[in-house]
């Protein structure tokens, strides 16, 4: 028998109810929360709400993590191992069993969202996660979407799957909401304590709760008209590092022809107080976020058959440095050691995309491997964040491939040496006085005052 359709009446009141005992239990550390997805952006959310005291349960596909987890370990570089100790008591349980989720209150989905090879979102991780949390769904449940996505997937993904799946119906029966993860992997002036959260809501109800939720956690939540406003907030932060970071590598090739050193011009302007942001050139861009959410919001623009010039112009002057880079090198090689790209040996300091951080994802060196071995060169990398590379989706080749040790013996064997991460833990100083060669693309030599006629900026 179908029950009765209540009253908007009825079913606000059942709301205020439903959010008072939210924010009671929360209150009194009796809420159970369970994290999907253990990564970079879930292992500090489960650090985060079981540090507040409340149970938490982590969720992943990979038994790796869960395992590691359990024997006090880290496999993430910059969560110590003492922080994840703390889990190691009553009020955490790490599982692959995602039947744990008939016994929360919060679920928390933190998946990947990547682009396929059409630079268009690849949204398989959410489908197939909304269809496991819709197997185990119950009436009263919060479920957040933490993962970097497109206007609209919340309302118009998200809420359906779990409402099919489930026969709940979203925002009457259980409740949905959008926060995006501002994480930045390696940052130690900003942790997921110290950055406000946004989040967005199609209903007065999730909305209540989910604000309620992340005040717990963070010093200030910023709560926005809709789950859409959320999702653009997410992409807008990204679109507007990918703009700059585009903008300065173009800047870099002008001023280069110039006689003019990019990264004095940016540390000078710097030095404005207002009006100017600081950014600098590389070797490409990396990571989960700024590579691909720009083409998250081209996609949808399409659906409204809006063009998205600027956006599309920025990732490809991004996407093109690498082969910059590379053209850079082979250039060096013939004018300085009167050598060829094919058979060089060259040494790549640095694997990961952004410095002190053990993260290869999208990272230009990966691309950067494979072009110059295109070129017939023999590459090796040094990198004492990444002892090995990890099976990538677009890389799979380079997996296992190990770093090598930075010695002035091996230094010496290496017709160049491409800096493409710049570590804090590398000693530049040896690499300046034994390598014949150094192209260096963040200025981790000049920073530190290091000089050379062996170095040359790319």
């Amino acid at each position: 028998m179908n029950r009765p359709t209540p009253s908007d009446e009825e079913r606000e009141h059942a709301n205020v109810e439903t959010v008072a005992a939210f924010k009671t239990r929360l209150e009194a550390r009796r809420l159970r929360v369970a994290i999907i997805g253990l990564g970079y952006v879930g292992l500090p959310l489960a650090l985060g709400f079981h540090g507040l005291g409340l149970e938490v349960v982590g969720l992943d596909t990979d038994p790796a993590k869960i395992e590691t987890l359990a024997r006090g370990e880290s496999y993430i570089r910059h969560i110590g191992a003492e922080d994840v100790r703390a889990l190691q008591g009553e009020r955490f349980t790490g599982s692959t069993d995602f039947s744990e989720l008939a016994d929360v209150d919060v679920i928390v989905i933190c998946v990947p969202t990547p682009l396929t090879k059409h630079l268009e979102p690849d949204m398989t991780y959410v489908v197939s996660t909304c269809e496991t949390v819709a197997a185990s769904l119950r009436a009263g449940q919060l479920v957040v979407l933490e993962s970097t996505t497109y206007p609209g997937t919340t309302r118009d993904l998200l809420a359906p799957l779990l409402a099919k799946g489930s026969g709940l119906e979203a925002n009457r029966d259980f409740f949905v909401a959008y926060s995006p993860e501002r994480e930045d992997p390696g940052n130690e002036r900003f942790d997921h304590a110290a950055i406000p959260k946004v989040v967005g809501a199609s209903t007065t109800a999730a909305l209540e709760m989910a604000v309620a939720l992340y005040s717990a956690l963070v010093p200030q939540v910023i709560p926005v008209s809709s789950p859409e406003t959320a999702e653009a907030v997410k992409l807008t932060e990204n679109i507007f590092r990918a703009v700059n970071i585009a903008m300065v590598n173009e800047l870099k090739g002008i001023y280069a022809a110039m006689g003019i050193d990019v990264w004095e011009v940016v540390d000078a302007a710097a030095t404005k107080p207002f009006g100017f942001m600081p950014f600098y050139p590389g070797p490409g861009v990396g990571g989960h976020c700024i590579p691909i959410d720009p083409f998250y919001l081209t996609w949808k623009a399409r659906a409204y058959g809006l063009p998205t010039r600027f956006i599309e112009l920025a990732g490809q002057v991004n996407r093109e440095r690498p082969a910059e880079v590379v053209e850079a090198l082979a250039g060096a090689l013939s004018t300085r050691q009167r050598k060829a790209m094919h058979g060089a040996r060259v040494l790549l300091l640095g694997v990961a995309y952004k410095k002190n951080v053990d993260d290869i994802r999208e990272s230009p060196s990966l691309t950067l491997i494979e072009l110059m071995e295109a070129r017939g060169a023999h590459v090796a990398f040094h990198d004492p964040c990444v002892p090995a590379i990890k099976e990538t989706r677009d890389h799979g080749g380079l997996a296992g491939r190990a770093s090598v040790a930075l010695t002035p013996e091996a230094l010496a064997d290496y017709d160049a040496v491409l800096i493409a991460t710049d570590h804090d833990d590398v000693d530049y100083a040896l690499v300046v006085d034994h390598a014949a060669l150094i192209l260096d693309t963040r200025n981790a030599c000049g920073a530190r005052g290091l000089r050379g006629a062996t170095i040359l900026k790319a």
